[in-house]
Protein backbone atom coordinates (compact mmCIF):
# COMPACT_ATOMS: atom_id res chain seq x y z
CA UNK A 1 0.00 0.00 0.00
CA UNK A 2 3.01 2.43 1.03
CA UNK A 3 4.95 1.40 -2.27
CA UNK A 4 2.02 2.00 -4.37
CA UNK A 5 1.06 5.64 -2.97
CA UNK A 6 4.62 6.50 -2.98
CA UNK A 7 4.59 5.74 -6.79
CA UNK A 8 1.27 7.07 -7.79
CA UNK A 9 1.21 10.45 -5.55
CA UNK A 10 5.18 11.14 -4.59
CA UNK A 11 7.73 9.95 -7.33
CA UNK A 12 5.67 11.68 -10.58
CA UNK A 13 6.29 14.79 -9.18
CA UNK A 14 9.50 14.14 -7.58
CA UNK A 15 10.97 12.60 -11.44
CA UNK A 16 9.58 16.03 -12.95
CA UNK A 17 10.97 17.74 -10.49
CA UNK A 18 14.56 16.05 -10.04
CA UNK A 19 14.04 16.02 -14.53
CA UNK A 20 13.74 19.92 -14.78
CA UNK A 21 16.93 21.30 -13.66
CA UNK A 22 18.85 23.72 -15.84
CA UNK A 23 21.48 22.12 -16.76
CA UNK A 24 18.85 19.70 -17.94
CA UNK A 25 16.58 21.77 -19.74
CA UNK A 26 19.42 22.86 -21.64
CA UNK A 27 20.44 19.38 -22.95
CA UNK A 28 17.06 18.85 -23.76
CA UNK A 29 17.60 21.94 -26.06
CA UNK A 30 20.12 20.79 -27.69
CA UNK A 31 18.05 17.87 -29.19
CA UNK A 32 14.53 17.85 -28.89
CA UNK A 33 14.44 20.70 -31.92
CA UNK A 34 15.94 17.99 -34.32
CA UNK A 35 12.74 16.17 -33.84
CA UNK A 36 10.70 15.85 -36.96
CA UNK A 37 8.08 14.19 -38.83
CA UNK A 38 5.82 11.60 -37.20
CA UNK A 39 8.04 11.96 -33.78
CA UNK A 40 7.21 9.02 -31.04
CA UNK A 41 9.14 10.18 -27.46
CA UNK A 42 9.82 7.09 -25.52
CA UNK A 43 9.29 8.00 -22.10
CA UNK A 44 7.61 11.19 -22.54
CA UNK A 45 7.33 11.87 -18.52
CA UNK A 46 5.92 14.65 -17.77
CA UNK A 47 6.10 16.82 -20.93
CA UNK A 48 9.32 18.48 -20.18
CA UNK A 49 10.77 18.05 -23.73
CA UNK A 50 7.31 19.75 -25.20
CA UNK A 51 8.64 23.12 -25.42
CA UNK A 52 11.60 22.10 -26.93
CA UNK A 53 9.48 21.19 -30.23
CA UNK A 54 9.85 22.60 -33.50
CA UNK A 55 6.20 22.71 -34.02
CA UNK A 56 6.18 23.94 -38.00
CA UNK A 57 8.22 20.37 -38.33
CA UNK A 58 5.88 17.95 -36.68
CA UNK A 59 3.36 16.03 -38.52
CA UNK A 60 2.35 13.79 -35.43
CA UNK A 61 3.34 13.04 -31.90
CA UNK A 62 3.11 9.78 -30.03
CA UNK A 63 4.25 10.20 -26.30
CA UNK A 64 4.92 6.59 -25.06
CA UNK A 65 5.05 6.40 -20.98
CA UNK A 66 4.00 3.56 -18.41
CA UNK A 67 2.89 5.52 -15.70
CA UNK A 68 -0.82 7.49 -16.14
CA UNK A 69 0.24 9.87 -13.35
CA UNK A 70 2.89 11.43 -15.79
CA UNK A 71 0.83 11.18 -18.80
CA UNK A 72 -1.88 13.54 -16.95
CA UNK A 73 0.88 15.96 -16.44
CA UNK A 74 2.10 15.53 -19.94
CA UNK A 75 -1.39 16.36 -20.79
CA UNK A 76 -2.15 19.53 -19.16
CA UNK A 77 1.24 20.37 -21.00
CA UNK A 78 0.36 19.47 -24.15
CA UNK A 79 -2.69 21.20 -24.01
CA UNK A 80 -1.22 24.59 -22.47
CA UNK A 81 1.34 24.89 -25.72
CA UNK A 82 -1.06 23.69 -28.23
CA UNK A 83 0.73 20.55 -29.41
CA UNK A 84 -1.52 17.66 -30.42
CA UNK A 85 -0.09 14.22 -28.75
CA UNK A 86 -1.74 10.76 -29.04
CA UNK A 87 -0.72 9.48 -25.63
CA UNK A 88 0.20 5.85 -25.39
CA UNK A 89 0.06 4.13 -21.58
CA UNK A 90 2.40 1.37 -21.78
CA UNK A 91 6.61 0.33 -21.32
CA UNK A 92 8.64 0.50 -24.55
CA UNK A 93 8.70 -3.47 -24.41
CA UNK A 94 5.33 -3.27 -26.59
CA UNK A 95 4.30 -0.35 -28.79
CA UNK A 96 1.34 -0.25 -30.22
CA UNK A 97 2.03 0.88 -33.77
CA UNK A 98 2.81 -0.50 -36.56
CA UNK A 99 5.82 -1.16 -38.60
CA UNK A 100 8.14 1.55 -40.06
CA UNK A 101 6.29 4.48 -39.38
CA UNK A 102 8.06 6.45 -36.86
CA UNK A 103 10.02 9.15 -38.63
CA UNK A 104 11.69 10.37 -35.36
CA UNK A 105 12.58 8.44 -32.06
CA UNK A 106 13.34 10.77 -29.17
CA UNK A 107 14.41 9.48 -25.97
CA UNK A 108 15.36 11.65 -23.05
CA UNK A 109 16.85 10.27 -19.53
CA UNK A 110 14.63 7.19 -20.28
CA UNK A 111 17.06 4.52 -21.14
CA UNK A 112 18.06 3.98 -17.33
CA UNK A 113 14.95 2.54 -16.34
CA UNK A 114 13.29 0.67 -18.93
CA UNK A 115 13.29 -2.80 -17.46
CA UNK A 116 14.33 -4.51 -20.54
CA UNK A 117 16.00 -2.25 -22.57
CA UNK A 118 17.06 -4.57 -25.51
CA UNK A 119 13.83 -5.89 -26.00
CA UNK A 120 12.47 -2.38 -25.77
CA UNK A 121 14.92 -1.00 -28.68
CA UNK A 122 13.53 -4.29 -30.96
CA UNK A 123 10.80 -2.51 -30.79
CA UNK A 124 11.85 0.91 -31.29
CA UNK A 125 13.48 -0.52 -34.04
CA UNK A 126 10.44 -2.22 -35.53
CA UNK A 127 8.51 1.09 -35.59
CA UNK A 128 10.87 2.97 -37.09
CA UNK A 129 11.39 3.63 -41.16
CA UNK A 130 14.30 2.57 -42.58
CA UNK A 131 15.93 6.27 -42.73
CA UNK A 132 14.45 7.12 -39.58
CA UNK A 133 16.51 8.81 -36.85
CA UNK A 134 16.98 8.05 -33.02
CA UNK A 135 17.64 11.32 -31.04
CA UNK A 136 18.92 10.75 -27.58
CA UNK A 137 20.29 12.07 -24.33
CA UNK A 138 20.81 10.01 -21.18
CA UNK A 139 22.73 9.83 -18.25
CA UNK A 140 25.29 6.74 -17.32
CA UNK A 141 28.09 5.29 -16.40
CA UNK A 142 30.82 8.00 -15.45
CA UNK A 143 34.88 7.68 -17.21
CA UNK A 144 36.13 7.57 -13.83
CA UNK A 145 36.77 4.74 -11.92
CA UNK A 146 35.80 6.89 -8.56
CA UNK A 147 32.64 7.80 -9.62
CA UNK A 148 31.94 4.50 -11.20
CA UNK A 149 32.59 2.89 -7.80
CA UNK A 150 30.31 5.33 -5.90
CA UNK A 151 27.42 4.78 -8.80
CA UNK A 152 27.50 0.64 -8.39
CA UNK A 153 27.33 1.38 -4.86
CA UNK A 154 24.32 3.48 -4.97
CA UNK A 155 22.26 2.28 -7.73
CA UNK A 156 20.44 -0.25 -5.50
CA UNK A 157 19.35 2.03 -3.51
CA UNK A 158 18.60 4.81 -5.94
CA UNK A 159 16.66 2.35 -8.34
CA UNK A 160 14.15 1.75 -6.19
CA UNK A 161 13.62 5.49 -4.87
CA UNK A 162 13.73 6.84 -8.15
CA UNK A 163 11.06 4.43 -10.51
CA UNK A 164 13.79 1.90 -11.22
CA UNK A 165 16.14 4.20 -12.74
CA UNK A 166 19.79 3.26 -12.82
CA UNK A 167 22.41 5.40 -12.83
CA UNK A 168 25.33 3.08 -14.40
CA UNK A 169 24.45 2.33 -17.71
CA UNK A 170 26.56 2.33 -20.40
CA UNK A 171 24.81 4.17 -23.15
CA UNK A 172 26.79 3.62 -26.12
CA UNK A 173 27.83 0.12 -25.42
CA UNK A 174 23.33 -0.36 -24.96
CA UNK A 175 23.13 1.08 -28.49
CA UNK A 176 26.27 -0.32 -30.46
CA UNK A 177 24.91 -3.66 -29.07
CA UNK A 178 21.37 -3.63 -30.03
CA UNK A 179 22.15 -2.76 -33.57
CA UNK A 180 21.82 1.25 -33.81
CA UNK A 181 24.39 3.26 -35.87
CA UNK A 182 25.78 5.78 -33.75
CA UNK A 183 26.46 8.57 -35.92
CA UNK A 184 26.71 11.71 -33.69
CA UNK A 185 27.84 11.14 -29.60
CA UNK A 186 28.67 13.87 -27.43
CA UNK A 187 29.57 13.48 -23.30
CA UNK A 188 30.27 15.38 -20.59
CA UNK A 189 29.53 16.17 -16.84
CA UNK A 190 26.63 18.57 -16.39
CA UNK A 191 27.58 21.01 -14.43
CA UNK A 192 25.80 21.57 -11.26
CA UNK A 193 25.28 17.79 -11.15
CA UNK A 194 26.20 15.70 -8.85
CA UNK A 195 28.77 13.75 -10.81
CA UNK A 196 26.95 10.16 -9.69
CA UNK A 197 24.50 11.25 -12.18
CA UNK A 198 25.49 13.86 -13.84
CA UNK A 199 27.59 12.19 -16.69
CA UNK A 200 25.39 13.00 -19.94
CA UNK A 201 25.43 10.87 -23.08
CA UNK A 202 23.93 12.72 -26.04
CA UNK A 203 23.57 12.43 -29.83
CA UNK A 204 21.81 10.65 -33.11
CA UNK A 205 21.63 7.09 -34.02
CA UNK A 206 20.32 5.68 -37.59
CA UNK A 207 19.38 1.81 -37.62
Amino acid sequence: MIKKTYEKYVLPKMLDCCCSTKPINYQRNKIVPKASGTILEVGIGSGLNMPFYQKSEIKKVYGLDPSEELCDMAKKTAQNLEINIDFLINGAEEIKLKSDTIDTVLITYTMCSIPNINEALREIKRVMKADAKFIFCEHGIAPDKNIIKWQNRINPLWSKLFGGCNINKDIPEILNTNGFKIESLDQMYLPSTPKIVGYNYWGQATI
